[in-house]
């Protein structure tokens, strides 16, 4: 069977490739893997939001939606980014997905064109830059450097804009390097995006796992919020990476071209999921404060003790799956 020619430009998350080899090894040779592949959370999902999606199956919620989502739901993700982001968000701002990549590929999709110029951050998340190759634009990768605290040096980032730059994607708190976006840094991005007309996709999944200083998003800057696509979800914020349940906020014109892309694909993301979605954004966030507590109870011991042991692991497990 022939494919496509475009597939060659689609990559793949390697993470997954390793968690499968992982898997693999576990069934094979009955062993026990300690799982550093996969950006996933080692607590099971709340017991609200559990029992939140027990009685929504109960009440009949296991049917389509508006492929834009639950509108009850869309208006208290409304509420809580205009809350976060000190900006005016409304239901009809929001899109409600079947997990954060669509909101990578949606966006990209509907807004760049073939030959257009998208940068991304590098290192990153790989998604990034296999969707901008996909869909036939030039792909251009901006350092992180760590003497830059991994953030991306705004100077060279001027010196990469071009005619045919048409979206800047930035991602604070940053994956894989944890490093954070200064406010001064997201004003001067703003600067370069309002005066060439650029479009910025804000990855902000991470918005709420932070040990030290505090989030800010490029959306709450004068002449941002048009031009600026949010990305958030619940997988990272309330260990719920296998529901499926993540959303961002955009301009109207935005909203509905993303929503006539989602009726051709997903159609909705799961009813269920997004019943309990509520009771994640609305019920008590306790949970969130325990797991932050111990994921900066492990850094620190990792960062103060064993850091060269953990990188001796991982160089170790890279070899055995090697070897297997």
């Amino acid at each position: 069977m022939r494919l496509a020619q475009r597939m060659s430009k689609l990559g793949t998350e390697t993470a997954f490739e390793v968690l499968a080899r992982a898997k693999q090894l576990e069934r094979e040779k009955k062993i026990e893997v300690i799982h550093l592949e996969i950006g996933e959370p080692d607590f099971d999902t709340p017991k609200n939001i559990k029992d939140s999606a027990i009685k929504a199956i109960n009440q009949g919620y296991t049917h389509y939606t508006p492929s834009a989502g639950l509108m009850e739901v869309r208006e208290v993700i409304a509420h809580e980014v205009s809350r976060t982001r000190n900006i005016k968000v409304t239901a009809e701002n929001v899109v409600i997905t079947p997990g954060g990549k669509p909101v990578i590929f949606l966006p990209i999709l509907a807004l760049v064109d073939e030959g257009d110029e998208v940068i991304y951050p590098n290192p990153g998340y790989p998604i990034y830059e296999s969707v901008i190759n996909f869909v036939g634009a030039k792909s251009v990768p901006i350092q992180l450097r760590e003497e830059n605290e991994f953030r991306l040096d705004t100077e060279e980032l001027k010196s990469l804009v071009t005619d045919k730059t048409r979206m800047i994607i930035i991602n604070s708190p940053q994956n894989p390097t944890g490093g954070m976006l200064t406010q001064k840094d997201l004003e001067t991005i703003a600067q370069i995006c309002i005066s060439k007309d650029i479009i910025v996709l804000a990855d902000e999944i991470y918005s709420r796992i932070i040990y030290e200083g505090e989030h800010h998003s490029i959306a709450s800057v004068p002449g941002m919020p048009e031009r600026t696509i949010i990305l958030d979800g619940l997988s990272k914020t309330f260990a719920m990476t296998g529901w499926r349940l993540a959303y961002f906020a955009a301009p109207l014109n935005m909203v509905k071209e993303t929503a006539k892309i989602l009726q051709n694909t997903s159609v909705c993301a799961n009813s269920i999921a997004q019943r309990a979605g509520l009771a994640a954004i609305q019920g008590s966030q306790r949970c969130v404060i325990e797991m932050l507590t111990a994921y900066n109870e492990r850094r620190n011991l990792l960062t103060k003790k064993y850091i060269f042991t953990v990188y001796r692991i991982v160089e170790l497990a890279c070899l055995v799956l090697e070897i297997n």
